[in-house]
């Protein structure tokens, strides 16, 4: 795992690019795919929906993201009225007609998050409350040591003042506890795809 800069993501000529540049870029992580070749993306992306998602990590993140649900419950920030097609458009209403026609694969993994659409170098998924909109997007891409690899960056877009706290509050969780839990979780599925064992 490594965490990245912002121009690792810019600088590939992702469609993401084009279709929500009012969105700014919270993090890039890197994920190592050993062995993945140019062609492998789908095939990355698959193995990380096999692999159990959130109920798979490690008790703290799972912990993490149960307070927050609890936490959304009983303040009222996961409203459904405050998601998309409720206090935002959804990024599918931005999509051109290819993308918006081509098949995707909603995640099964505990959190919310809406797929937007799939090709075969990037996926995204958003989500929205009354914190932020935000948007998942995964990219293939050849790394520094010529290997492919799967980043994942985070968009947001903090709804006022609050959303920006918010986002600022629980970033040592995301940094310290739940990206990581994240990557081991991830390249293990990788590694394990075949039934083998890392």
């Amino acid at each position: 795992m490594a965490r990245r800069t912002i121009s690792d993501y810019t600088d590939h000529p992702w469609r993401i690019h084009d279709l929500a540049p009012d969105f700014e870029v919270e993090d890039v992580w890197a994920f190592r795919t050993p062995g993945a070749g140019p062609g492998d993306f789908r095939a990355v992306v698959k193995a990380i929906r096999a692999s159990g998602g959130i109920q798979r990590m490690p008790l703290a993140a799972r912990f993490l993201f149960a307070v927050r649900w609890r936490l959304g419950g009983l303040l009222g920030w996961d409203d459904p009225a405050s998601g998309t097609g409720g206090r935002v458009p959804s990024l599918r209403d931005r999509l051109p007609g290819d993308l918006l026609a081509a098949p995707r694969e909603e995640d099964r993994d505990g959190v919310p998050l809406k797929a937007v659409y799939e090709t075969d170098t990037e996926a995204v998924s958003e989500l929205a409350n009354r914190t932020v909109h935000t948007l998942m997007h995964l990219g293939w891409a050849r790394g520094a040591d010529g290997d492919f690899e799967l980043l994942m960056t985070v968009l947001v877009k903090p709804n006022g003042r609050f959303g920006r706290l918010y986002m600022a509050a629980i970033a040592p969780f995301r940094h310290l506890i739940v990206y990581p839990a994240l990557t081991r979780g991830w390249e293990r599925a990788w590694a394990d795809r075949n039934g083998a064992s890392a």
